[in-house]
């Protein structure tokens, strides 16, 4: 995509947009409601000097692709207010702090916007962080969170050269998720586990099988399971028992010498059957919470021709079959992208906000239209 290209599409945007977030928000009362998740936003937050880090105070990530922004502040990105001023009616993000008063505010503000909130609390390594974490359970649930979230992971086929580490790692969680499980219950509100590229859709249900509370599920994000070579059709039924909460959005794919690139593209124009997917979804939930996350950046490697890619699967005890591979290859073959995938290199910090802009209002547009949200 050159940035003539690029410039174009966004100077193009739909009509939808003079319409005004409160109209929108009138328009969907009632139905489940599409929110924001804050990778979605990563170039208006570091336009606003916020960077492309953890941002949210307190964020409860180990890793990973996402930024949290904040929920408001001097100086940084004001997710709530643009994701209230795009026709978004949630958004995924931390209180301010957690002193009484400013939790106070913060729910005033979220209502007075008539906004739900997903947090994502700092999860304890060990029992000396329980009290803390239960601090902040408390905080953000009387700052009206629906539920949290948490990213744990990084890319495994990128993090890890061997079985051994990956698997310590994934322990690691696992007891994590023992520790926190009580104070989930307790208070009763549940904890989502995003599929964050680190492992598979069947090790993360028998992970959550095993632990049998309704308190430990699934933030099911649409694409990421592709970059461990599964279809998101099966990605979704295998996760569909356990998810809480999902990260909607749509994904294209392309042959590189060694595997294939991936990418979000905006809802409608990439590979997935959003509809198919949703109406799972909704069959488990009929409020199932969306946060879109059309994340603009260059797409991602996966490199599933080289040797370090394999290096964290083993046919006994994280198996990924050859035929599974050899699926998701056909469908690389198959379905070529539509239109160049996007891309943010030698594009300057404005002209990658507007993109970003873009992608997100289409993206916003087609949820309204199509998906009923």
């Amino acid at each position: 995509m050159t940035r003539r290209q690029i410039i174009a599409m966004a100077a193009a945007a739909p009509a939808w947009l003079s319409t005004t977030a409160s109209s929108l928000s009138a328009q969907i009362k009632g139905k489940p409601r599409l929110g924001g998740a804050p990778t979605a936003f990563s170039m208006r937050s570091r336009a606003a000097g916020g960077g492309r880090g953890r941002g949210g105070p307190g964020a409860g990530r180990g890793a990973g692709d996402e930024t949290l922004g904040r929920g408001a502040g001097p100086g940084g990105f004001d997710i709530v207010q643009h994701c209230h001023n795009i026709g978004l009616s949630g958004v995924q993000t931390n209180p301010p702090s957690t002193d009484s008063e400013a939790i106070k505010k913060f729910r005033e503000r979220l209502e007075s916007l008539d906004m739900y909130v997903i947090c994502d609390p700092r999860l304890p390594a060990d029992e000396s962080g329980l009290a803390a974490f239960e601090a902040q359970v408390q905080a953000y649930k009387e700052a009206g969170a629906r539920c949290f979230h948490a990213a744990l992971t990084n890319r495994r086929y990128e993090e890890f050269d061997s079985l051994e580490p990956w698997k310590q790692m994934f322990d690691r969680i696992k007891k994590q998720s023992a520790l926190v499980e009580p104070v989930l219950r307790k208070h009763r509100v549940a904890l989502a586990y995003e599929n964050h590229k680190g492992y598979r859709a069947a090790e993360q249900a028998a992970w959550l099988k095993s632990m049998g509370s309704e308190w430990l599920g699934v933030c099911l994000d649409f694409g990421n399971n592709m970059s461990l070579c599964e279809d998101p059709m099966e990605t979704c039924k295998a996760l569909a028992p356990y998810t809480i909460f999902a990260h909607i959005k749509d994904m294209a794919v392309e042959p590189y010498e060694d595997g294939f690139l991936l990418s979000e593209v905006v809802m409608g124009t990439g590979m997935l059957d959003l509809k198919g997917m949703v109406q799972i979804l909704r069959q488990k939930d009929p409020n199932m919470i969306f946060a879109l996350e059309m994340i603009t950046r260059d797409p991602l490697k996966i490199p599933v021709y080289t040797q370090k890619y394999w290096a964290t699967f083993d046919d006994t005890v994280s198996p990924l079959p050859g035929r599974q591979l050899a699926h998701m290859l056909d469908l690389v073959r198959k379905n070529p992208p539509k239109q160049p995938l996007p891309r943010t290199t030698g594009l300057s910090l404005a002209e990658q906000v507007k993109l970003e802009d873009d992608l997100n209002n289409r993206s916003i547009a087609y949820a309204h239209q199509e998906l009923d949200m």
